[in-house]
């Protein structure tokens, strides 16, 4: 086992090239994009602290992600729209999401290792970890990233549109978020495809 708790997932799989973890924040919540972070790290590298964004509070997240950045040979961000989201659906652009981030490191990895899904049309070999966030540190720092962009992203929007509370619930199916869409209609980073956006704007 890694010292951090994490398998080897990267030696295990090709002990010889770079590999690259993916992962992505935002499919669920009812406003904003969905974004994905890709991550290359040193062979055996695993910032202090690192774990499922999931399991690390706000302010230790922005910690990592610098820790994270300073110690990646590569790292890369990428996102869907909310138009895209509504046009394509979650899932496809969510792989949208990941392509991006991916072609957005600037060294080649040899071997992808993705949270959940494999990415369809990815130009490198891939393995699907499934919860690889917490199994995987280059997953896990992937997620790290994807979560902190995704975040201040939503801290943005809640200055543009206070009314909805994105600072606190960064978009998701919340009590207050509720009452807010019942209260307000939607704005434009709502995603109109999904139900409970729907029901409130006349669909």
């Amino acid at each position: 086992m890694h010292p951090a708790g994490f398998s080897l997932w990267e030696e295990q799989v090709d002990p010889h090239s770079l590999v690259a973890g993916i992962d992505e924040a935002g499919r669920g919540p009812l406003a904003g994009p969905v974004v994905a972070a890709a991550v290359i790290l040193p062979r055996g590298c695993c910032p202090r602290g690192l774990d499922d964004s999931k399991k690390v509070p706000a302010p230790r997240r922005e910690i990592l992600a610098a820790l994270i950045r300073r110690a990646a040979l590569a790292w890369a961000v990428g996102l869907s729209t909310v138009a895209e989201i509504d046009r394509n659906n979650i899932h496809q652009a969510t792989f949208r999401a990941m392509r991006r981030a991916l072609a957005g490191l600037a060294v080649r990895p040899g071997h992808l290792l993705v949270d959940g899904y494999r990415i369809p049309d990815a130009p490198v070999a891939q393995t699907a970890v499934k919860h690889g966030d917490a199994l995987c540190a280059s997953i896990a720092a992937a997620s790290i990233l994807a979560k902190v962009t995704r975040d201040q992203m939503m801290a943005e929007y809640h200055r543009l549109y206070p009314q909805y509370g994105f600072d606190r619930h960064k978009g998701y199916g919340t009590a207050e978020h509720m009452r807010a869409l019942a209260a307000f209609g939607p704005c434009p980073w709502h995603r109109r495809s999904f139900a409970p956006v729907r029901a409130v704007d006349g669909g």
